[in-house]
């Protein structure tokens, strides 16, 4: 990575956003932070506002001025403000498409008129839909089920489309299953692994819908920052457009999580099983490959090790 070079992550204060912020910042790196903290916490970055090195800007990616202002003078952006939820989508297809796609755009675009070297974004796993117990494959059939899934499908789209009409290298990565420390537990939309955790904390009741035999690759925060700065810094070999799985490549079912979880945090209850949700996918798991020969993408914490940090973080 090239010294001080500057980089706008947009989504700052999430859970992906903040992570990528306190990386490039430890390696020397000039950040811009945006993010309009509708899910985002300041929290998240109060660590790393002091540094010299750090500016952040409250603002909504659907602002086009906004983007423009915050893009000048970057050499790279991180894309990762979005409406991440499957079933908040279900609820607000609108809203999900005016943040997820017009945001999009407007951050393509602005990249473009500052010239930035590269746009990596978040792409994700619910784009594939369901399928049999096969690994997914980047060159596979797209089927998304959910207004979430599809808003991510046009992003790739529009990617291809604004790379070849304005010379914008962008690069898609299609995330699987994310976890690690600063990722939000509460609410109606959050991730299983930190839901889970927090409950188990207090001794509260765990739910699974299905039978827990669902299958998903959960995939270290680390590897996923790791993958950022690969896309990003190897951008110009990779021919201005390009999506990638960022996963473990490995599988775990639901019920083998509850019982790493289980025995971690010291959880003495069993697990309540309740119906399947709308737009849950049976199967997730990744072929990873192609981020490997590509990126050079090597995934280093095994998912034993990264919950365990990860329950370190949510005890305090």
């Amino acid at each position: 990575m090239q010294s001080g070079s500057c980089w706008l992550v947009t989504g700052v204060a999430g859970f992906i956003g903040s992570h990528l912020a306190e990386s490039l910042l430890s390696q020397g790196q000039k950040v811009i932070g945006l993010d309009n903290l509708s899910s985002g916490k300041i929290g998240n970055i109060a660590h790393i506002k002091s540094n010299h090195n750090f500016s952040f800007i409250e603002g909504d990616i659907r602002d086009y001025k906004t983007c423009a202002d915050a893009s000048k003078g970057a050499d790279y952006i991180l894309h990762h403000a979005a409406i991440g939820s499957v079933m908040k989508s279900i609820e607000d297809p609108v809203l999900v498409d005016q943040v997820n796609n017009g945001g999009f755009i407007n951050i393509m675009l602005a990249a473009s008129n500052s010239g930035v070297k590269c746009v990596v974004y978040a792409s994700s796993s619910a784009i594939y839909g369901e399928k049999g117990g096969g690994k997914r494959h980047e060159s596979e059939m797209l089927q998304p089920l959910s207004p979430y899934a599809a808003s991510k499908c046009a992003n790739e789209h529009y990617a291809a489309a604004l790379s070849n009409s304005f010379g914008v290298n962008a690069v898609g990565l299609r995330y699987f299953n994310i976890y690690g420390a600063r990722q939000d537990p509460n609410g109606a939309y959050a991730a299983v692994i930190p839901k889970w955790i927090n409950a188990m904390l207090v001794g509260e009741n765990i739910e699974i819908f299905g039978d827990g035999e669902s299958v998903r690759d959960f995939c270290y925060i680390g590897d996923v920052v790791q993958a950022n700065i690969l896309a990003a810094t190897g951008s110009h070999k990779l021919g201005g457009n390009a999506v990638y799985n960022i996963a473990s490549g490995q599988k775990t079912t639901i019920n083998e999580l509850f019982l790493y979880l289980k025995k971690s945090t010291g959880y003495e209850l069993n697990a309540a099983y309740k119906d399947f949700r709308i737009s849950d996918i049976r199967i997730s798991c990744a072929d990873i490959s192609k981020a490997q020969k590509d990126l050079g993408f090597k995934p280093s914490v095994t998912f034993q090790d990264g919950l365990a940090d990860t329950v370190r973080w949510y005890k305090g």
